[in-house]
């Protein structure tokens, strides 16, 4: 049977722990300049309903060093952007590729290609969920730090798609998560429920506040991302104002552990959701972090399609 990767939940812990290990290695035989071609005469499919530069670069690169093929494929190219149904659209491709990574707006668009996709679906961004941003997240973390268990990780700003993801991830790794936002910006209630549930079997501890300075006490790592995301630009004035406050800067970096790491997912925006001697600063892994995209999709493609 196929396997997609539409969210963190798709993925058991016995999973997550495989792709980072395989993250790893992969990692190890590019730096040391090894062939590791296990996809040769394999092509991926990629659709792009909203712009990109990790996700396309990391999954395009990924693929070509794994010894396969990526193909581009804008909405504005597919009769998928003139109406055609996405069910006929994942029968079609089935039939040409041998997986789809797509980049979409709802949830519901990639849950009904994997329907109707005889093909590996992998989930390159919904507005519910960034699923391989937090795998690489996962292993970041576990190369900088040697663990997940145990640790805290604060998540300061919207409860957008990387919360939810992280959330996730958080929950089923051990680790334990405080999100810190403004009221009516929490995570998806749905993603809470289950990760609620999740914590009773790994111990972790999971909390929303409203105040950062809480979110961060004694935390281990600490992550933000943009306050308005693609689709939300109408809004950025308003939630600039919501805002006020949840910027991580020095000042809120002394709340957390002294050896604590920073990370962001990208783009920034130095002097709102993150000062610029923060993300510029010792204790920043964000490039690391976005170097090691390329590492673990590759572990996810291998996954999914090898």
């Amino acid at each position: 049977m196929k396997k997609d990767l539409l969210a963190i939940s798709d993925l058991s812990q016995k999973d997550i722990e495989k792709i980072i290990e395989r993250s790893a290695a992969l990692k190890k035989l590019q730096h040391q300049g090894k062939a590791h071609a296990t996809l040769k005469g394999k092509t991926l499919g990629m659709i792009f309903e909203k712009s990109s530069t990790r996700t396309r670069v990391s999954f395009e690169v990924g693929m070509y060093q794994l010894g396969g093929h990526a193909l581009f494929l804008s909405s504005d190219d597919l009769q998928i952007g003139r109406g055609e149904p996405v069910a006929d659209t994942a029968r079609v491709l089935s039939r040409y590729l041998d997986g789809i990574m797509i980049r979409t707006f709802a949830q519901s668009t990639i849950e009904e290609l994997a329907r109707h996709a005889t093909i590996p679906v992998i989930n390159g961004l919904t507005d519910l969920h960034h699923p391989c941003q937090v795998l690489a997240d996962l292993f970041t973390i576990r190369e900088k730090k040697g663990k997940l268990k145990g640790l805290k990780l604060a998540y300061i700003g919207d409860g957008n798609n990387m919360a939810n993801s992280l959330i996730e991830a958080c929950v089923r790794t051990g680790m334990h998560i405080s999100i810190g936002c403004p009221h009516g910006y929490e995570p998806d209630a749905g993603v809470m429920r289950e990760a609620q549930q999740e914590t009773v079997r790994t111990e972790s501890v999971l909390r929303i506040v409203n105040d950062p300075a809480k979110a961060t006490q004694d935390a281990d790592v600490v992550y933000t991302d943009v306050w308005a995301s693609m689709g939300q630009e109408a809004e950025h004035a308003v939630r600039v104002r919501a805002f006020q406050g949840y910027e991580v800067d020095a000042k809120l970096m002394k709340t957390a552990d002294a050896k604590a790491i920073v990370m962001h997912c990208l783009p920034a925006h130095r002097g709102e959701e993150i000062a610029a001697d923060v993300i510029d600063g010792p204790q920043s892994v964000v490039w690391d972090q976005a170097e090691n995209r390329l590492h673990t999709q590759k572990a996810v493609l291998e996954l999914l399609m090898k």
